[in-house]
């Protein structure tokens, strides 16, 4: 017997090792895919949603409620051996007196009321305990990215006490979240409690009354002691698992964001692509019942360099986004080389289409990398050919480890111009039919601005070009300009033409990028006159 026992002591070890390690390994397993999950969905879903999401509550969930989930995977299976244990005990304690079985079991059932009470209060101080985390998340994220705008207003104080207020709630409601979940477990202890004294009353009764023995008596009392007790660890286990429920429940709000752009059934490939872009009486807009743009109807044939010109909100980058494909049009066709973008399968766009946007974004990796991003077999050779063309080869071999050298956080460690050099360059490594500059010269001084229009030349022969442009000195050598007002096209020609018309794009040019001395008395005046009714 001593054998047996040390022999099932020993087995009892090895398994509970090797519960512990395979629970933690399908543990680990299930999160890595759930967060594979969950980044796969967000690189896919629509702008729209992009566009309204914080990227710290975004972080939360990927991280803090897969992390609840990890806590719950991790005790489940010490869950299913307390519910068997538990049905063996209740079998053991009805073949040994089923009245004073009945006495324990009705104990357990004001447990299992107060639990349908204490499930949804549990519930909702859960839920509301990760979204204040959360909210936190969010505002620490925002303000870490902001900390140049911060320092420079002297901001510090103000949104120490802001973040503190949201730290603060994230607290009353995790110490909340907290209580509510310790009130069951002292429900159950109390129970406990109560079902002894009852066992102790009435099973001493009925010794004294020679209706059950003794040994038998102290053997319900040590069953009822065993009763509860996996009763008390489902009861703690079932606090994760709350906590679990709430962080599942925001995890797959994420994973549940319908995609808006997905592919047609028979969408294709941009195989053979001419470079021709077409839009056909399109309207859009971002909000229902609010179009930016209006019937915009336009054509730009192969290789043609056409710009966007018009006041902020005119709908310019509208109409470079939809190009892409970021979002789908109310009405109307947009065309790429005479195929609706609604045919083309999403994965060759960015094949197609090139951007360099106003504020270059720039990896964690090195200059070589970044400017390689969009063709991941290209060359040395022709990483550095691209940075030559654009002026930006100079400043790269001044770095500590040239090409190689590891570029911080967006490229922190970098000017915003050398930063919008290195895009350019990846632009250029690209090598795309379709070419969109989104006021991508804004950053940079004359001098490389002069260097740029020279490469641009060059990138742009063969090419089709749509370029957005407020500096209105930089588009003058355009094939033709289209100038948009409030979502519609109202002027379009060549820079000439338009100054000869003198329309709102004459203005705009005599207003910002012309030398006052060069333009006549009463084109200024007008100039003067739009700026007076535009800020009215």
């Amino acid at each position: 017997m001593v054998g047996a026992f040390f022999g099932a002591v020993l087995i009892h070890v090895v398994m509970g090792y090797l519960q512990n390690m395979i629970v933690g390994r399908v543990a680990e397993h299930l999160l890595i895919d759930l967060r594979r999950a969950m980044y796969e969905h967000l690189q896919r879903v629509s702008m729209s949603f992009m566009d309204k999401t914080e990227v710290g509550r975004m972080m939360s969930r990927l991280q803090g409620d897969v992390g609840a989930l990890q806590e719950f995977l991790e005790t489940a299976v010490t869950s299913v051996g307390d519910f068997v244990l538990l049905f063996g005990i209740i079998i053991a304690m009805l073949i040994m007196d089923w009245r004073l079985a009945l006495l324990t079991f009705a104990v357990v059932s004001i447990l299992a009321i107060a639990r349908a009470i204490w499930l949804p209060i549990a519930r909702r101080a859960f839920l509301y305990s990760r979204q204040t985390a959360s909210i936190t998340s969010g505002a620490l994220a925002e303000n870490i990215n902001g900390v140049r705008v911060v320092q420079g207003m002297s901001r510090e104080h103000v949104n120490l006490d802001l973040f503190k207020e949201k730290a603060d709630e994230q607290l009353r409601a995790a110490n909340r979240a907290a209580r509510i979940g310790l009130v069951m477990i002292a429900l159950v202890d109390t129970l406990s409690g109560s079902a002894m004294a009852i066992i102790i009353v009435v099973g001493g009764s009925m010794v004294i009354n020679n209706s059950l023995e003794i040994g038998s008596m102290l053997a319900f009392i040590l069953y009822v002691q065993l009763f509860f007790d996996p009763i008390r660890s489902i009861t703690m286990h079932y606090a994760v698992f709350q906590r679990a429920m709430a962080s599942g429940e925001r995890i797959f709000e994420v994973l549940d964001v319908p995609v808006d752009i997905t592919d047609k059934e028979n969408a294709e490939p941009l195989n053979d692509n001419d470079g021709s872009v077409e839009f056909n009486d399109v309207t859009f807009g971002y909000l229902e019942d609010e179009p930016i743009l209006k019937n915009i109807t336009f054509r730009v044939e192969p290789g043609e360099t056409v710009a966007l010109v018009g006041p902020t909100g005119s709908g310019k980058t509208s109409i470079t986004s939809l190009l892409h494909r970021f979002y789908d049009i109310w009405e109307g066709e947009i065309k790429i080389s005479g195929k609706d973008v609604r045919d083309i399968e999403l994965s060759s766009m960015g094949d197609n289409i090139g951007m360099v946007l106003q504020e270059p974004y720039l990896f964690s990796s090195s200059v070589y990398e970044n400017i390689r991003y969009n063709k991941l077999d290209a060359t040395r050779e022709e990483v550095v050919a691209a940075a030559r063309a654009v002026g930006a080869h100079e400043f790269i071999m001044r770095l500590p480890d040239g090409y190689d050298t590891e570029l911080e956080q967006r490229g922190s460690n970098l000017s915003l111009g050398q930063r919008q050099l290195i895009s350019f360059a990846r632009a250029i490594v690209a090598d795309t039919k379709i070419l969109i500059l989104d006021e991508a010269t804004a950053s940079i001084d004359s001098y490389t601005e002069l260097l740029i229009q020279q490469a641009l030349g060059r990138l742009l022969e063969g090419r089709t070009g749509i370029v957005i442009a407020h500096r209105l000195a930089t588009i003058r050598g355009a094939d033709r300009i289209l100038v948009l007002q409030n979502g519609e096209i109202i002027e379009t020609g060549n820079h000439d033409e338009l100054m000869a018309h003198r329309g709102l794009y004459a203005r705009l040019y005599s207003m910002n990028y012309a030398s006052f001395d060069d333009i006549p008395d009463e084109l200024i005046a007008e100039a003067m006159e739009y700026s007076r009714t535009a800020a009215t």
